[in-house]
């Protein structure tokens, strides 16, 4: 079984920042991208960054130079650090991974449970 976990939402005032944390843990042979999402109540998820095995990103029009993805391949984790906060920005964020168990398995899709995070006016 295959898990990621989000931490690090909560409440901020406009341009303030927030650091979001997600771990994959279970049977994992290896992961390939990474990403983070974004949905609000009644609209699609949204992408907002993802980043390869590699390192190679790529960020949502919106959020770019505010936003930053990296990540950890010998932890398992993904991370969003987030600048200049904008009430827009605020939304549930999922934590994404596209996973291999087994050496001779594809890759599945993987979700968190989301994270909320509200950006004050």
């Amino acid at each position: 079984q295959v898990q990621l976990v989000e931490s690090g939402g909560g409440l901020v005032q406009t341009g303030g920042s927030l650091r979001l944390s997600c771990a994959a843990s279970g049977t994992i042979f290896s992961i390939s991208s990474m990403g983070w999402y974004c949905q609000a109540p009644g609209k699609q998820r949204e992408l907002v960054a993802t980043i390869t095995a590699g390192g190679s990103t790529n960020y949502a029009n919106s959020v770019k130079d505010r936003f930053t993805i990296s990540r950890d391949n010998a932890k398992k984790m993904v991370y969003l650090q987030m600048s200049s906060l904008k009430p827009e920005d605020t939304d549930v964020y999922y934590c994404n991974a596209q996973i291999s168990r087994t050496k001779y398995s594809g890759n599945s899709n993987y979700w968190g449970q989301g994270t909320q995070v509200t950006v004050s006016s």
